[in-house]
């Protein structure tokens, strides 16, 4: 089964440390690149090293190869992302990216329709894709021996999708069924859905469901689809991405050799509106009689690493833990030690395309009013604006957030999923490799402009409630 995820900034770093736990609405299946971080064992590196060493290099036809080699098992990670996700589809068409997704399984002139995942079973590995708002990517893991022919079979898929005709509806068919099990279904999906429409506006890219409205997806042709790969599927808009036991001279030769002859097309310009001024409404609040538990989300934009204010990019992360990271953190403290909250925190996406987001959530305890809970929250940002943090709260945020990194370069799909995630949204391959580093600087006045910006500007932020009950 193909995935649609929210991949969202060092997913897979974080995951290989004692993190928080995510929100019950906040980006609903995010933390899906968890999976792939197991530690083989603690690796030792300097302070100033990179966490990965990977090198990259492009190829004549634009696109990017990255490598990052990992000795420690005779197995090859390799992703090919496309920077282009459900934010690159076009207005009244939503779900195209993901959809297309599904296709691209459906075989090339030399492969047959379903052979490329029979292929890999065969060969002792395993495939999957996923599309988020930012990127696509289509990953095999497999012994290492194995690795050209997964070349030569992703770019074969690269250049030449069929994209059969016979085959279109009844993937649709398939695409509709998803939807339906992942948000129609799900009562917390719904209200996610609601929520990010009603917050950024149902036509705006943050605003719209990476598997697309249902309407939309209904529309989409298979023309519409034949224009978005002949777009956005350049090999100057894609990275390739290997991890694990791979020599650089071998990858060399065979991204010549197989990626080399995929033609060329022109670049492509990714344009990501701005968030609107304000929210569509101040609050939502619903109600559904397949909730058992009340929930609780506000939502503010945010800068991220690619919009607004990027000097706070780092801050905000270190702020997110600092007041919602779990045991010690300040919303822990004052909600779910206090006996308020069955669970309460924060947590900042901002390792995106265009604005990020910062979120508060809480899952009351029963016999907690939703009055309470706002009420204990807004006093905890009021003393947070009010009197700032403390440096002894800045180094336990920053030390526990570092803390995953070392365990985390041994996972094979951490590396593959943490470069490919950055480079697909135009940052530098430093902005992975010395992330620990740079969270180490953060300084206790920039989390505190930062928390003044984004929690005591008034902007795009929204509050929103799911309870039990009849609608």
């Amino acid at each position: 089964m193909r995935r649609m995820i929210a991949l969202t900034r060092r997913t897979a770093l974080k995951g290989a440390a004692a993190s928080l736990a995510l929100p019950a609405l906040a980006t609903p299946r995010e933390g899906l690149a968890q999976a792939a971080t197991t530690p083989l064992r603690t690796a030792r590196r300097g302070p100033d090293q990179p966490l990965f060493g990977a090198v990259t290099w492009t190829l004549d036809n634009g696109l990017r190869v990255v490598l990052a080699e990992n000795r420690r098992a005779p197995v090859a990670a390799h992703y090919l992302y496309v920077a282009a996700g459900s934010g690159e589809d076009p207005a009244g068409k939503s779900g195209i990216a993901h959809y297309l997704e599904h296709m691209m399984f459906k075989g090339s002139p030399n492969v047959p329709s379903g052979a490329f995942s029979r292929v890999v079973a065969r060969e002792g590995g395993q495939d999957n894709a996923f599309t988020s708002r930012d990127m696509t990517a289509y990953f095999q893991t497999v012994e290492a021996s194995r690795l050209p022919l997964m070349m030569r079979l992703e770019a074969d898929r690269l250049a030449s999708p069929l994209m059969p005709p016979d085959e279109y509806e009844a993937e649709r068919a398939v695409v509709l069924e998803e939807r339906r099990q992942v948000i129609e279904s799900n009562p917390r999906s719904r209200f996610r859905e609601e929520f990010d429409a009603t917050l950024w506006g149902p036509q705006h890219w943050r605003g719209r469901p990476i598997i697309g409205w249902e309407d939309e997806i209904r529309a989409i042709t298979r023309q519409d689809m034949i224009d978005f790969h002949a777009r956005f599927y350049a090999p100057s808009n894609c990275t390739l991405v290997v991890a694990g036991d791979v020599r650089e001279a071998d990858l060399r030769r065979w991204a010549e050799e197989f990626y080399g002859p995929v033609p060329s097309r022109p670049e492509v310009t990714r344009d990501r509106a701005a968030p609107p001024e304000a929210a569509g409404e101040a609050r939502l609040i619903r109600r559904d009689p397949g909730v058992r538990e009340p929930s609780f989300l506000r939502t503010f934009a945010a800068p991220s690493a690619t919009w607004g204010d990027r000097s706070l990019h780092d801050a905000l992360d270190v702020l997110a833990h600092l007041l919602g990271g779990g045991a010690g953190s300040r919303i822990h403290k004052a909600l779910v030690e206090e006996g308020l909250a069955v669970g309460a925190g924060a947590s900042y996406s901002g390792q995106v395309l265009g604005v990020g987001s910062f979120f508060l959530y809480a899952s009351p305890r029963p016999g907690v009013s939703p009055e309470r809970i706002e009420q204990a929250l807004n006093t905890v940002l009021s003393e947070l604006l009010d009197s700032g943090a403390t440096e002894a709260e800045l180094r336990r945020s920053i030390r526990q957030e570092t803390a995953g990194a070392l365990l985390a370069l041994d996972g094979l799909g951490a590396a593959p999923r943490m470069l490919g995630g950055a480079l697909s949204i135009g940052l530098p391959l430093d902005a992975v490799e010395f992330w620990p580093q740079r969270l180490a600087s953060v300084t206790l006045e920039q989390v505190n402009a930062a928390a003044r910006q984004v929690l005591g500007t008034p902007g795009a932020n929204m509050a929103g409630w799911l309870l039990p009950g009849d609608a």
